[in-house]
């Protein structure tokens, strides 16, 4: 398995869905989560495996200093494009994750890998990657995809034959990630070098809810109970992403 990198057949397909209630309950926890922990100064980012450039144009919209990487070129130059229309500037870098410790020598204030992890071969690989990319004082913003959202999900739905073989990873070539992620398991590798400050689920109700349910409600009354519930013990690990903040040590 290699790590999966997108062309514009996934541009189209993000698009939609940061059009839709999925990416803006998305981006709102991520917004909230990191407007409570950040200092009110320019900070250095690097946005790794940037995407379409949601986030980091949030963030430099906020006054900081912003580089996006990305492997794929539609993608990044969708972000530019982004960016571009909102009179916004920042770095842009094409360049896969295996390759920015030796193209960047100066560390980051605040470090993004969102929905980065489950699309490659061997995720736990690029956590030594991110420790040296984050500054001794700064902080790793990541987001994953969650398996034990799918693997509820897929109790739900009575796909039982699926969880017996733990079949969990999307079809290939499909825009289900490829491998998701055990929280405890990551927990574990994260031990040795970060701490985690903060945890919250990413839509820990919406996938769930009934189409019917899903297309009467309300978009900014999904992301009100959205942002209410994500810290909630009983539902935060039910969110179809996990977003954890870490300081490393």
């Amino acid at each position: 398995m290699n790590d999966r990198h997108f062309d514009e057949l996934a541009v189209r397909f993000a698009e939609k869905i940061y059009g839709g209630a999925k990416g803006a309950i998305r981006l709102a926890v991520l917004q909230a989560d990191l407007s409570e922990i950040l200092p009110q100064r320019p900070l250095r980012v690097l946005d790794i495996g940037a995407g379409l450039g949601h986030m980091s144009l949030w963030l430099a919209q906020q006054g900081h200093i912003v580089t996006l990487a990305e492997p794929a070129a539609p993608m990044l130059e969708g972000a530019r494009q982004r960016f571009a229309e909102a009179g916004q500037t920042a770095t842009f870098i094409q360049s896969p994750w295996q390759e920015l410790a030796e193209q960047l020598h100066e560390p980051y204030d605040l470090v993004l890998c969102h929905a980065v992890l489950e699309w490659l071969a061997e995720p736990a690989a690029i956590l030594p990657v991110l420790h040296r990319l984050t500054a001794t004082d700064g902080w790793l913003s990541l987001a994953f995809y969650n398996q034990d959202a799918l693997i509820y999900r897929n109790l739900l739905k009575g796909h039982f034959r699926k969880l017996r073989k733990q079949e969990f990873a999307g079809e290939k070539q499909s825009l289900t990630p490829q491998r998701p992620l055990d929280p405890r398991e990551l927990a574990a590798q994260l031990a040795a070098t970060w701490t985690v400050e903060h945890t919250s689920g990413v839509r820990v109700f919406h996938d769930y809810m009934p189409m019917e349910f899903q297309t009467k409600a309300e978009g900014a009354a999904l992301v009100e109970m959205e942002l209410a519930y994500r810290r909630h013990p009983a539902f935060a690990g039910l969110g179809r992403y996990l977003h954890w903040i870490c300081r490393p040590h």
